[in-house]
């Protein structure tokens, strides 16, 4: 969603041939790409299930600023957390159901700082997920180690088991 939103932003509110086009466009690719290819590397490594969320935080994060710069370049500001603006966006948010397609209109008709501020609503509750998610991970890591260290394990384990 954010990195549909981020292509119609920089398409509506941003010149052609400005360098920030491309890197938002590139910080919402490598955060989404990132929790994909993140979900995906879960199935066989923490380690890297770890380092790929990791990455897609940093480039949301990236993203984030990108926003708050257009904001600040615009004589406009962030809404605050409890605005009644930032309140429905989260609701939205919030919905595991929602598509593109349902903020499509938002994004294509609202001004620029509007749209900006909901994709920092939006890119705020991914960071606040995201957070949650690499807080687990590293505690499972800690706990039990890298696929490496219980493949060892494992191996030692069948051994014992031989003798």
């Amino acid at each position: 969603m954010v990195y549909d939103l981020t292509q119609v932003f920089c398409a509506r509110f941003l010149k052609r041939g400005d360098r920030t086009i491309d890197q938002m466009v590139q910080a919402a690719r490598s955060g989404k790409q990132n929790i994909v290819e993140g979900s995906k590397a879960a199935k066989t490594s923490t380690e890297m299930e770890l380092k790929l969320v990791g990455v897609a935080r940093a480039s949301l994060e990236e993203l984030f600023i990108d926003y708050e710069d257009y904001l600040r370049t615009n004589r406009s500001v962030a809404w605050s957390k409890d605005s009644k603006e930032a309140r429905y966006v989260r609701r939205l948010g919030g919905n595991p159901e929602l598509k593109f397609a349902d903020i499509r209109e938002f994004a294509e008709t609202r001004p620029g700082p509007i749209v900006a501020n909901i994709a920092l609503c939006l890119i705020h509750q991914a960071n606040y997920l995201l957070d949650q998610q690499l807080r687990r991970l590293e505690q499972d890591f800690l706990k039990e180690g890298g696929l490496r260290e219980r493949m060892t394990k494992a191996r030692l384990a069948s051994r014992a088991r031989g003798r």
